[in-house]
């Protein structure tokens, strides 16, 4: 009996045994078809497509005038009349604003005679002295000439008398003296006449004149800037003073520009300047304009990198038309800046190109395996990049990995999806 019942319970264990053995088997071996068998990753797949592809540049710029005119007051004064209203169209030559000009005038008339009194100062200096003073020396040098003729007429008498015995030698010496005495005074009247003003006293009368014409100059600006005119064909675009207000020297009195022909500048984000070109399309958008849009071309590169804010920008200035006068000046502006286009492409997504090393690879799904191949690339927006060597349209193009697993290299994959 007791033989029966330790046969049972050891019939029992190995059951127990068997039961427990049968999921370890199990689980063993789907482990070692599970290793064995080759690995697969699930990707997203896409396919080429031929579009036409932009690169661009967006940014923001400020609207200014290629030909900017500012009038500004050149004198403190009463602004007397405005004869033309923001917005309107003048010609070259056109009264636009009048100051009041009194102490111009003024002035003018001031400067002109100084100028008069200056001049004359240096002429009589040049002449020898004042036209009383030329008179004066003229008449002492035709008598000093008068007496020495008369000396000299009576060294000749005095000279004949002596050989006949009736002047002595005496007289004779004597009359030879009153004329080198005459002929001196002669001498020293003439020179005096030709030479009378120092170095100094000339300078001095020229820098007088200088000054003079100088001070006349001035006013005659300030009297010529006191009536603003046009200075060119234009729009007349602001006008921050009012009739009969008082201005300070140099407060703005009035804007006008030739609003056909604008320029943007324009504000570059440094890593992009490398990708700028003169002539390059631009296309600007204001935002007060909904659905406008105006064109240009970029016509300076920049020179240097400025802190701009938040940002380090280089300034680029860009050409646009605005035959229709929309674009006002000193407005901000949207810009973007075409740097390179092509048509019909063969594009990709961004995202389906890798990079290793410098060189650039797309992988190609070929019978459920990855095929990494390099290729060179062209033009490229936000989203896509052209290929322009080393695939062809009908290639399939792995996107990305679903799997923990990178994107390898002959590896097998599952194709989950595409875009």
């Amino acid at each position: 009996m007791a033989n029966g019942n330790n046969g049972s319970a050891k019939s029992g264990w190995r059951r127990t045994v068997i039961i427990l053995s049968v999921p370890l088997v199990i689980l063993i071996l789907v482990s070692a078809f599970m290793a064995l068998r080759p690995k697969r990753i699930r990707i997203m797949i896409t396919q080429p497509v031929r579009k036409n592809i932009t690169d661009t540049i967006t940014t923001n710029g400020k609207v200014e005038p290629l030909q900017n005119f500012e009038a500004h007051a050149p004198v403190a004064t009463i602004v007397r009349r405005i004869l033309v209203n923001e917005g309107q169209r003048v010609h070259r030559g056109q009264l636009l604003l009048e100051l009041d000009a009194t102490d111009a005038r003024a002035a003018v008339a001031k400067g002109q005679a100084q100028l008069k009194s200056a001049e004359a100062a240096e002429a009589a200096v040049r002449a020898g002295g004042t036209q009383a003073e030329i008179l004066s020396r003229e008449t002492d040098l035709t008598k000093a000439k008068t007496d020495l003729a008369t000396a000299k007429r009576n060294l000749t008498a005095l000279e004949r008398l002596e050989q006949s015995g009736a002047a002595s030698r005496g007289e004779v010496l004597a009359a030879r003296e009153r004329v080198k005495r005459a002929q001196a005074d002669a001498d020293l009247l003439a020179r005096n006449g030709k030479d009378r003003s120092s170095p100094q006293e000339r300078a001095s009368v020229e820098a007088a004149v200088a000054e003079a014409r100088a001070a006349l100059q001035a006013a005659a600006d300030v009297l010529r800037n006191s009536m603003v005119r046009a200075p060119f064909d234009g729009t007349v675009y602001a006008i921050p003073v009012r009739q009969d207000a008082f201005v300070n020297t140099g407060d703005l009195l009035l804007q006008m520009a030739n609003l056909d022909e604008m320029q943007v500048r324009t504000f570059v984000d440094e890593p992009e300047i490398g990708r700028l070109a003169l002539g390059q399309p631009v296309q600007v958008t204001w935002d007060a304009v909904p659905g406008r849009a105006w064109t240009g071309h970029v016509k300076t590169l920049p020179s240097t990198v400025v802190n701009r804010g938040s940002r380090v920008v280089g300034e680029t200035m860009c050409s646009v038309t605005n035959n229709d006068g929309k674009l006002l000046p000193n407005i901000n502006v949207n810009v973007t800046i075409i740097t390179s286009s092509k048509a019909n492409a063969l594009v990709i997504p961004r995202e389906a190109l890798k990079e290793i090393d410098g060189r650039k690879y797309v992988y190609i799904v070929r019978d459920n395996r990855l095929v990494r191949r390099e290729v060179t690339t062209g033009v490229s927006d936000l989203t896509s990049i052209e290929i322009a060597e080393g695939l062809n349209a009908n290639e399939t193009i792995a996107v990305s990995s679903l799997s923990p697993t990178p994107l390898t290299d002959g590896i097998m994959v599952k194709i989950i999806g595409s875009q």
